[in-house]
Formats: structure tokens, C-alpha cells, sequence
């Protein structure tokens, strides 16, 4: 349970959770799609389907149950950002597999239901899961597919006041590394581009939780 207290000792000691100010990255200003004008939250996007668990390891079904319990837990939390379609963002979403593995870094077990898996993360704290989700929050910006592919080198500041590095090592091939804030740990690559494209709010799936500490 290495990675459960250190990511609680993040939230305990700098109190990010309830201090984060959602404000455009400056590194990444000029990249954004200011043509997304449609204003259809990613919360909106991502419980259209039901979001029930389900086998579909592809899908987000435990990052929505992830926000929404940080919600129902606080009403005001910056997480809140997800709901309002007006406000432009881009976040990074990792599927049901990425938390899959990482309930495997926590508990050593590999948990295949998504009941489960959910379950593991929620009992990291509320406080800790907001931080986790408000880590893969741009605000400010909406970053399409075609601009996250030209911004290899940029540092994205994320919502909890943590950066991302963006690393893009081929022109021809779409593929896009993000470097969080765990040095020893693999970085994960976006799985799927473009999620409620031509809304302000734009979210990418990733294959691996980022983490906001070096664990």
C-alpha cells in the first residue's frame, strides 16, 4: 500500500485538494481549439451510456463513478469543472483498464471486476481521488488530437497545480506519451483521441492513471 500513503501524505501536506485555482496553462494557451464552441459537458458525454460496470476494460466507467462520488461527497469540489460544458477543458481519461492496473500497484491482486476495481480507488479517500482526477484536468484550453500531436516538449499544468509533460517521438505515427510526476513508473500513451470533439470540454483516454507524486 506504498502508493495509498503517499498519495495521501501528498494531499495532507499540501492541501491541494481544496485550493486549486482553474486557470489556462500558459505553455499551452496558444494550442487550444477555440473553434470547439459546442457546450456539452464531458460528464454529459461520459454517462450517456448508462455508465454501468460492465467486461468493456476500453470504456470509463470507473473515472465517472470516480467523479461523481467525489461530487455527491462535495458538492463544490473543482472537479465540478467537468459539468460545466461552458468551461473550455481537455482531460486526460484513463479507462477502466488503467485502473485495473493501477489496483494492482496498491493491493498486489489483479481485480477483474470493475465493481471492484472502483471499490480499491474509492478507499484511497475522497480527498486523494480528487486530487488523482483534478491531475489529469487541463483547464482553460480544449486540445484536439491534431494539436496534442504538434505539441511534443509542452508542459501542461493540470487542475491540481501539477504538470504533464507531453512527448510525441513520431510524425507519422499518432502517438502521444504523457510524463507525470512518478519517474519510475511507465508513462501512458493516449489510447483515444478527440471524446466529445467540437465541445469546449474535449477528453483524450489514456492507458495508465497518471500520478501526481513520485511513488
Amino acid at each position: 500500500m506504498r502508493i495509498s500513503r503517499r498519495l495521501g501524505a501528498l494531499v495532507a501536506g499540501a492541501g491541494l485538494a481544496g485550493a486549486t485555482i482553474l486557470a489556462a496553462p500558459p505553455a499551452m494557451a496558444s494550442t487550444g481549439d477555440r473553434s470547439s464552441t459546442g457546450d456539452r459537458s464531458l460528464a454529459a458525454r461520459l454517462t450517456a451510456d448508462g455508465n454501468k460496470f460492465d467486461r468493456n476494460a476500453r470504456d470509463y466507467d470507473v473515472v465517472t463513478e470516480a467523479v461523481l462520488a467525489v461530487l455527491a461527497a462535495k458538492p463544490s469540489s473543482p472537479v465540478g469543472v467537468l459539468a460545466d460544458g461552458s468551461t473550455p477543458v481537455t482531460a486526460f481519461l484513463p479507462n477502466d483498464q488503467a485502473f485495473r492496473f493501477l489496483v494492482k500497484d496498491l493491493t498486489g491482486n489483479w481485480v477483474r471486476s470493475e465493481k471492484a476495481v472502483f471499490t480499491a480507488v474509492a478507499g484511497l479517500g475522497i480527498d486523494t481521488v480528487e486530487t488523482v482526477l483534478l491531475y489529469h484536468v487541463v483547464p482553460g484550453v480544449t486540445i484536439t488530437k491534431a494539436q496534442a500531436r504538434r505539441a511534443d516538449g509542452a508542459s501542461l499544468t493540470t487542475a491540481q497545480g501539477g504538470t504533464i509533460g507531453v512527448r510525441v517521438p513520431y510524425r507519422s505515427v499518432p502517438l502521444v506519451i504523457l510524463k507525470d510526476a512518478d519517474r519510475n513508473d511507465a508513462n501512458p500513451f493516449v489510447v483515444r483521441f478527440n471524446i466529445n470533439k467540437g465541445n469546449a470540454q474535449i477528453g483524450h483516454g489514456i492507458s495508465l492513471v497518471l500520478r501526481p507524486v513520485d511513488l
